[in-house]
């Protein structure tokens, strides 16, 4: 696993102020990509007690404002967050339990897909869905079908 962020650095570099609950939720959006709201906010909540759920989600909002999260949401699904912004990667998505994993860029470098009509617009990033079945969603599948 990679070194975790200076997260306070991180913060001070979008001139945002360096709270507890900020450097809380980067560190659980951190350790768990892709979560959604009750995850991060269970997570935060295990190292600040008192935090409220609203708090939590005034700082995701905040932090996505900030470009520090990237929020996602495929369609049908809960938001999620994660750390991994700083790059064009696109994301996989089990239509059955609604695991994400992360998928690098189709082609090349950001936006990393022309489009066939960018209708005057400056294109600087591609956000793609690919949607599928999670290996063990795929093997109960399997199971049932043989059933």
């Amino acid at each position: 696993m990679a070194s975790t962020p200076d997260f306070p650095a991180l913060l001070r570099s979008t001139d945002l102020r360096v709270t507890r609950p900020r450097v809380a939720v980067l560190g659980a959006v951190h350790h768990h990509p892709h979560a959604d709201t009750d995850t991060i906010y269970g997570a935060v909540r295990a190292e600040l007690p008192t935090v409220s759920r609203q708090a939590v989600y005034d700082v995701l909002h905040a932090l996505t404002d900030a470009r520090l999260l990237r929020r996602i949401q495929p369609a049908g699904h809960v938001a999620r967050y994660e750390t991994r912004v700083a790059d064009n990667h696109h994301h996989v998505v089990c239509r059955t339990c609604g695991r994400v994993a992360d998928a690098e860029c189709a082609v090349g470098a950001a936006p990393c897909l022309t489009a066939d009509d960018d209708h005057g617009f400056i294109l600087d990033e591609a956000e793609v869905t690919y949607w599928g079945l999670c290996p063990e969603c795929a093997q109960t599948s399997v199971r049932h079908r043989n059933e």
